[in-house]
Formats: structure tokens, sequence, C-alpha cells
């Protein structure tokens, strides 16, 4: 089978592999068939993504169909289309056994602790596989970026009368907007990219969208009749957005930090007791969140359109792939075909 290898920092490698055998009666054999290009694989690409190590097989974001099925396994059947969820703990420590299975100690994610999805067939444990036969096969590759705004949105306990300001309008930033609209009433985002903040407008008309410029706070306090957001989520993952975070934020509002730098967050402490603000962070999505994205595609309450803008064909992917860095092409989301 052809697998697709990032070697070192800009060296992707187009090989031939033997094809992975079922060998656990808890397994199942996919065949890959559409996978979304995560800033992950951007960030590991150009050498600059946490906790990674080379050479790596990339991708996460996974639309597969099942091949074979271990003799355990009875929820799926060969020929369903299915999404993955590609986070596994490798021990049943004390967060899992409490649910947290997004925050285990040994916790691995495909393509980035190890091998991934950027190869044509994979197996996986039958118990993180999720049949989504009547959706296409955009929708399901779309399922685990969506299952991080989910998440995400799940852990700031968002209320109908909230105020909800997502930073950031990448791929990560339009999921959480699309869950949250679910649960609020009102939603703005800031973001300093003009042409996705245009992006969330077209798409979703009832959003405030806030470009940004030197005085963040008081934009939103004109916007917003003199008030402030009551919950903050951040998807920037950048040091000096999470920061201002506490000054954009309501008295008693939530802030809930989706992005990852490897660095300290600082922040004035009596400004932050004296907002009495509740700081959380929001790593990964757990198997409800999943499901729940399955079954909301499925009513269609939540939608894709728009949300892919450019495709790639996987077995030329390595000659390709840079284009994706190109401030022309505009990328929001890319998605990677199969045959």
């Amino acid at each position: 089978m052809q697998a697709i290898v990032l070697e070192q920092p800009g060296m992707l490698k187009s090989v031939e592999r033997e094809a992975p055998q079922l060998s656990d009666p808890n397994d199942v054999l996919l065949k890959v068939r559409r996978l979304g290009v995560c800033g992950t694989d951007l960030h590991a690409y150009n050498g600059k993504q946490p906790f990674f190590t080379y050479p790596r097989i990339l991708g996460h974001e996974i639309a597969a169909e099942v091949i074979g099925i271990g003799s355990n396994v009875t929820h799926l059947k060969p020929g369903d289309v299915c999404a993955v969820m590609p986070y596994r703990n490798e021990t049943t420590d004390q967060a899992v056994r409490r649910g947290r299975t997004n925050c285990g100690s040994t916790l691995k994610v495909l393509g980035v602790h190890e091998d991934g999805a950027m190869q044509e067939f994979i197996t996986y444990p039958a118990r993180q596989v999720f049949p989504a036969n009547e959706l296409t096969l955009d929708q399901i590759a779309m399922i685990e970026p969506l299952a991080i705004g989910s998440h995400a949105v799940e852990r700031a306990d968002i209320q109908p009368d909230d105020i909800v300001l997502v930073v950031g309008a990448g791929p990560i930033g339009i999921g959480t907007v699309a869950m949250a609209l679910l649960k609020a009433a009102k939603v703005l985002v800031l973001d300093m990219n003009q042409h996705r903040l245009d992006y969330i407008t077209a798409h979703f008309p009832s959003v405030t969208t806030v470009l940004l410029n030197d005085a963040v706070e008081n934009t939103l306090k004109d916007r917003l009749n003199g008030d402030l957001p009551t919950v903050i989520l951040d998807a920037t993952g950048n040091k000096e957005s999470m920061q201002k975070c506490l000054d954009y934020v309501a008295p008693g509002g939530t802030i809930v930090y989706i992005g990852l730098f490897i660095g300290d967050v600082t922040f004035h402490d009596p400004l932050f007791h004296r907002k009495e603000i509740t700081l959380k962070s929001s790593r990964n999505a757990v198997a409800t969140d999943f499901i729940k994205l399955i079954r909301l595609l499925k009513a269609g309450l939540v939608n894709i359109d728009g949300y892919i803008t450019h495709r790639l064909a996987f077995d030329t992917l390595h000659k390709t792939f840079t284009t994706l860095y190109l401030p022309e092409e505009r990328v929001i989301k890319a998605v990677i075909e199969f045959t």
C-alpha cells in the first residue's frame, strides 16, 4: 500500500509499505477514503508542532470504510463508512476511569504521537470507530475538528443568555462557532484575518465579527451596548491572544483555552480576582462529541457548506502539500481524497 511519510520538517515522501492485517479481535481494518488536513499537520511539516517526533505518518481527521472486523466487533460491518476518534490511552489511569479519556496520562493521538491515516489502510480499536453511513465522506472527515469545538462548548457550559466570543476564525474556531450557536443567542468572532471574518459573515449571518485592533475591549462594548462577553473560547494557541481574554471577558465570565502553545500564560491576579473569572482548558474531544456530531450532521443542524476550500489527491500529495501555505490560496480547510 502507499503511505506518505513526513521524514523530517519540509520533507514528505511517498513510500510503499505492507498493508496492515487484523490481529486483535477487538480491532477493525479500515480503508481511508478521505482525510482532513489539520493545523497539527501543517505545523508538523514546518517543524513547529509540540510533542512531535520524526519520521511520522500524519493524519487524524478520518473518513474510512470498514474492510474487515475482529471477531469481537458487533457494531460495525464491512462496507460501513465511519468516523474515527483518533485518541487512545495505553493505560486506564485515573482520568480514563472518570470518563476523561481525552486527557489520560498515556494519551496518544494518531498522526502526532503514533503514525496516522495518511496511508491507504489502518487498523484501529473498534470501540473508537463510529458508523456514519448516511453522511458524505466530506462530512465524516470534518467530524473530528467539529468535535473539538463541541467539547470546548460543553466545557464552557454555555447558557441561552450568554454572550459568546470565539477568538480565532480558523477551522477549529469555525467549528466552535457552529456548536456555540446551538447553545447561545449571541455569538461574536474576533480575528485578524478579514477573509476569514468574511467567511463567518457569509455562513453564519447572525454572528457579529470583530477585526483585531488596538481597542478590542472598547469595540466589544460598542457592539454590545456597554456589555462584554460572558464566555470566551480562544482557538488561537497564541500567548498574547490568550492573555488578552482576561481583559475582554465580563465579570463573572468564563474563558476556555482551546489552542495550545508551549510556554507560560500569565495574568494580573487582581484583575482575575476582581472579575471572578472561571478559567478552563479544552483538550481534544470524547466519544459523546463524535456521536453528537454524527446526529447533528444527519439532522442538518450543523452543515459544512463552504468549510472545505481545497482538495488534494492522495497519490500526488507529497508534491502538492506546500500549496496549502500560499497566502493567495486563502485556505480554510483542505481534504485529501483517496481513490
